[in-house]
Formats: structure tokens, sequence, C-alpha cells
């Protein structure tokens, strides 16, 4: 999902390395994020058994939503493609080679922050080729298990999310944002994954949740939360199920123009409404947004090229 509209696809003014653990294999892994040509989209270059196999951030190759997005193709997979995702869609960045040594995209702080940090302070490039839009033409719902999500018409970009937990320290919660890059900056980008201290020991003997710490998650405990901080927003968890909404959304390929409403919902679920809405026909359609040019101008994302953050990149 991207701020609407701009007309042209961009990329990466340079290339940023990133490096940290991964949340649920406890691993050391780095990324560096590369610029890419027009109509690359997003794809992950991982080295195995001595050969790079590219995996593109494509819908059509997610394997597991357990807990997080994974793709894959011909035996490599990249798992928590998430944040990352959120923050490229976000900020209307649509071609980037992600190189990454391992099976998983560092989790960081459990927010997309500092992704978003490193993309504002290396600036984004306009390249010469139009962007491609997914027009949303009529509501199309899936529902999972006691929840639902939706896409609907709507001009411009638009997510609503619901989440309803028995604890009393996340409760009901309810957000709504007409999505776009300053927006996710202020409001999205820093909100945490979370979880509970009592599934802890089940996660670890699944082999899930091994990097977890209280440094990139929100732990709750008891009914309340663990973190001697406290949380960032008093509506953090659902501002994060928020944040993995257009993640998971950003695999649709292009940028949505429409409203995604979710209840109760997950991975699985967001995945599930993105492929229901491009199997059908009728229900959307590619389009170019038509740019106005004048003399010595075109149409440019908001803060183009412009630092916002200072983060400390390599």
């Amino acid at each position: 999902m991207a701020g609407f509209p701009t007309g042209f696809q961009t990329t990466l003014r340079q290339s940023i390395g990133l490096s940290g653990i991964g949340v649920h294999s406890g691993q050391a892994v780095s990324l560096t994020l590369h610029p890419a040509e027009a109509n690359t989209g997003v794809r992950f270059h991982q080295l195995v058994d001595g050969k790079i196999c590219e995996i593109p951030a494509d819908y059509r190759h997610v394997g597991t939503t357990e807990l997080c997005t994974s793709v894959g193709i011909a035996g490599a997979s990249v798992a928590t493609i998430e944040h990352l995702m959120a923050a490229l869609s976000a900020l209307a960045v649509d071609n980037v080679i992600v190189e990454i040594d391992g099976s998983e995209v560092p989790v960081l702080d459990g927010s997309a922050g500092r992704f978003v940090d490193a993309i504002d302070q290396v600036g984004v490039a306009v390249l010469a080729a139009p962007r491609r839009y997914i027009r949303v033409l009529k509501p199309i719902r899936v529902d999972v298990g006691g929840g639902f999500g939706e896409f609907r018409p709507y001009e411009g970009t638009r997510l609503e999310v619901e989440i309803d937990f028995p604890s009393p320290a996340v409760g009901h919660q309810k957000y709504a944002v007409d999505v776009d890059g300053e927006r996710f900056r202020n409001e999205l980008a820093r909100a945490r994954t979370f979880g509970f201290l009592a599934d802890v020991e089940t996660l670890w003997a699944r082999g899930l949740a091994l990097g977890a710490s209280l440094d990139n998650a929100i732990v709750i405990a008891d009914d309340r939360v663990v973190n001697p901080e406290g949380v960032r927003f008093a509506d953090e968890f659902v501002r994060h199920k928020a944040l993995d909404a257009i993640g998971d959304i950003a695999l649709a390929g292009a940028p949505i123009l429409g409203w995604y409403r979710s209840f109760k919902g997950g991975h699985r679920l967001n995945i599930a409404a993105v492929a229901a809405l491009l199997a059908d026909d009728a229900a959307h359609e590619v389009v170019e947004v038509p740019v106005r040019r004048e003399a010595g101008h075109v149409d440019l994302p908001a803060g183009l090229g412009v630092p916002v953050y200072s983060p400390d990149v390599s």
C-alpha cells in the first residue's frame, strides 16, 4: 500500500546495510537493500549451496503465515518479511533487491522503524516508468476462523484493523487510517510486535521465538506489559497489526487503491484476502494513474530524497 497517487516507479538512491537477529531463528543475519531497475519489484537474493536463489516478494510464493510471513521458491525461503515490506510499500519504494545471508529478515526492535530510518537516510530515486496500481472494483471478503478480511472500492488507500484479545492488557482496539508515507512514519512504523509470556515455552519447543526478547517485542504476562518502558502508543497492539497488514498486502505486487478492513486478522487472513481479490478479474483492475506534466515539474513522492531520521546504517 502506498500514498495516492504518484505516477512513476521508484527505487533507492543507494544501497543500505542492516543487521540483527531473527526473532524466530535467533541467528545473526545481515541484509543489504540494493537499487533496482523499473519493473523489478522486490526480490530477495539468498545464497543457498553456493548459488544465488531469487525469491520474488509475491503472495503466490508465500509459504508459512504462522506468526510471520515467509516467501520461498526452489528450496529457498525468507521469513519475517512483513516489517520490511511494510516500510518499502508505505514509503512507495517499488523496486529493490534484498541480498540476505540468512533465512529470516532481522527483527531489529520489533517494528519497521529502522527500515524507515534507513530508507529516509539514503532517499528515493524516481525511475522513468509509470507505476501500476491495483484498483478494487467490488467488495471481496474472506472469513478465517472468527475473523474476516475484506477489500472495498475506495478513492485512495485506506486501512481499518480491529483486534479483540481476552487479555485486558490488549483487549479490544481499532485503528483506521488513509495510508501515506508520513502517517506511516508517525503513527505506525514504530509499533512493535507483541506476544504472551505464557506461550513462550511452547514456541521454544517448536523452534520458534528463539530470538525474542524485551528488546524486540512487547511481552505480556499476568495481564500486564512486562517491558519496563511500557508501550509506545496506548493502542500499540492494533497499530502493529495494521503495520503487518500493510506488509502482507504489499505482496500483491503493486499498490492497492482500495479499502482493506480486517477483524481479528493476521498474516494468514491478509494473504488469503489478497489472493481472493486477485483471483477475481471482476473485482480488480490494473491501472496507471495519469501524470500531469508541466514545464520543469514532475509529480514526485512526498519528501523524495529528504532525510527525516539519521540512523546508523552501513
